[in-house]
C-alpha cells in the first residue's frame, strides 16, 4: 500500500526513518456538501449532458432531411450567429464577412467567402446542424442536436451564410486573429505590489502557527517550513491507497488538518487556498516531478488523459479541443494555450475576477463554460486530470501564485 510521502522534522531519527502512513480524515467530503455552483456562475442545471462524471448527452441520429431549397431569414440568421447568448456565437471560431463583430475566433476556417464554395444546402444545414454527420470528431458544437437552435433557427443561419461571398477584410491587426499579436505574461507574478495572490503567503503563515481545537498547529510537527517543504508540492497530485484517488495539495491539506490539529479547512476555503499557495511557494523554482510509474499512478494518468477526450456539456467540447486541437489560436479575444505550462503557476490570482483560483476550480469553469455540469473540487475525476496534465509538465518549474487574466 502506498501513502503520501511528507516531511516529517521533529528530529534527525524521524528524518531517516521510513516514512509513515501521514495521518489523515478518510471518511467526510474534503469539500462542501451539498456542492453548489459559485455566486455569479451561471445557474443552469445542464443534467442532459455528459459530464466528467457521468454519460448524458443525445446520441448522435442523422440530421433532418430537407424538403427542398432553404428559404430562411438571412437577417435573423445574422442575428443569430452573433448572438453571444446561444453558446458564444459563431464568431467565437469564426470570420464571417464584412459585419463580422469585433474580436472573432480561428479556430475553425474563415466563412467570408462560404456562399461560393458550391455547397448544398443539406450539407450546410447538416454541418450547422450536426457538424458530426461531416466530420465525426469536429470541435464544432452539433447546434441543432444539442437544442441550442432548433429546425427553422438553422434554416436562417444557413440562409446567411449563402449571403457571405466576399472576403473579408481587416482595417486594425487587432481585429484580425492572423495578426493579432499572442498575449504575452510580463507581470512579476511574486511582486505583492503587482499580484495580490502573494498576501496569501503571509496570511498563510498566520495560520501555520494557528492552533487548533487539538491545541496543535502545523508548525506543532513542521517547525522548519522552509526546510521541510522546499520541494513537497512539486510531488504533487499523488494517489493515496486509503482514498483509492489521487489527491492534489489542496484536499492533503483538507484531510491532515482533520486528522491532526482538527481546523475543518475544506478544499477552496480561504484558509486552504493560502495555505496550498504557501506551500507551493515554498517549492518555487522546484521542477515538477510526480510519480508516473507506480501502477496506480499510471493507471490514474490513462484514466486522466481518456478525460481529456471525453466530450462534455450542451456545446459538446473535450479538455484537448480547445488545448490541443485548438491550442496556439484564438477562441474570440482569448488565446487558447496548450497543455504544456498549464499548471505550475496555480493556485493563480486572476485579475479579470479579482480571485485566486486554485486548479481545481479552473477546472470547473472550464466544465461550465461549456455549458456541463462542473464536479465538486475534490471529485476523482478532477484527481485524474490533474495528474495527467502534472504528466505532461514533468519538469516545468513551480511558480507560485501565478499571475493571470
Amino acid at each position: 500500500m502506498a501513502f503520501v510521502a511528507f516531511p516529517l522534522d521533529s528530529d534527525a531519527q524521524q528524518k531517516k526513518a521510513a516514512p509513515a502512513a501521514v495521518p489523515m480524515e478518510l471518511e467526510q467530503p474534503a469539500s462542501a456538501r451539498p456542492w453548489s455552483r459559485y455566486s455569479g456562475w451561471p445557474v443552469t442545471d445542464w443534467k442532459d449532458y455528459n459530464t466528467l462524471a457521468n454519460i448524458a448527452s443525445p446520441v448522435y441520429a442523422p440530421p433532418p432531411k430537407l424538403d427542398g431549397p432553404i428559404t430562411g431569414d438571412p437577417k435573423n440568421g445574422e442575428k443569430l450567429a452573433y448572438d453571444r447568448g446561444r453558446g458564444g456565437s459563431c464568431v467565437a471560431c469564426h470570420i464571417m464577412g464584412k459585419t463580422t463583430p469585433a474580436l472573432p475566433g480561428n479556430i475553425g476556417p474563415d466563412l467570408s467567402t462560404v456562399g461560393t464554395w458550391g455547397r448544398t444546402d443539406q450539407w450546410l444545414f447538416d454541418y450547422v446542424y450536426d457538424p458530426r454527420k461531416v466530420n465525426p470528431n469536429s470541435m464544432m458544437p452539433p447546434w441543432g442536436t444539442h437544442k441550442l437552435f432548433n429546425v427553422q433557427e438553422i434554416h436562417d443561419i444557413v440562409a446567411f451564410l449563402k449571403t457571405l461571398k466576399e472576403p473579408h477584410t481587416f482595417k486594425d491587426e487587432l481585429e484580425n486573429p492572423a495578426t493579432r499579436p499572442v498575449p504575452v505574461e510580463t507581470r512579476d507574478n511574486l511582486d505583492p505590489f503587482v499580484n495580490d495572490g502573494m498576501a496569501a503567503v503571509e496570511r498563510a503563515r498566520l495560520i501555520y502557527s494557528r492552533v487548533g481545537a487539538r491545541g496543535k498547529s502545523c508548525a506543532s510537527c513542521h517547525a522548519a517550513p522552509e526546510k521541510s517543504f522546499k520541494t513537497w508540492a512539486a510531488t504533487m497530485p499523488r494517489y493515496e491507497a486509503r482514498l483509492k484517488k489521487v489527491i492534489g495539495v489542496e484536499e492533503f491539506i483538507t484531510r491532515h488538518a482533520r486528522s491532526t490539529t482538527r481546523d475543518n479547512l475544506l478544499m477552496q476555503s480561504m484558509d486552504n487556498i493560502d495555505l496550498s499557495i504557501y506551500l507551493r511557494h515554498l517549492a518555487n523554482g522546484t521542477p515538477i516531478k510526480v510519480d508516473t510509474t507506480s501502477k496506480d499512478a499510471a493507471a490514474a494518468i490513462k484514466r486522466g488523459n481518456a478525460l481529456m477526450t471525453r466530450k462534455i456539456g450542451q456545446l459538446n467540447f473535450a479538455c484537448m479541443d480547445c488545448h490541443s486541437l485548438g491550442a496556439n489560436k484564438w477562441v474570440r479575444g482569448q488565446w487558447l494555450t496548450g497543455t504544456k505550462g498549464q499548471i505550475a503557476h496555480f493556485p493563480t490570482f486572476r485579475t479579470s475576477r479579482s480571485e485566486i483560483w486554485d486548479l481545481r476550480k479552473r477546472f470547473q469553469w472550464c466544465n461550465v463554460a461549456i455549458r456541463a455540469n462542473e464536479l465538486p473540487p475534490d471529485a476523482v475525476e478532477y484527481g485524474d486530470i490533474e495528474l495527467a496534465l502534472a504528466a505532461l509538465n514533468q519538469g516545468e518549474k513551480v511558480n507560485a501564485p501565478g499571475i493571470r487574466h
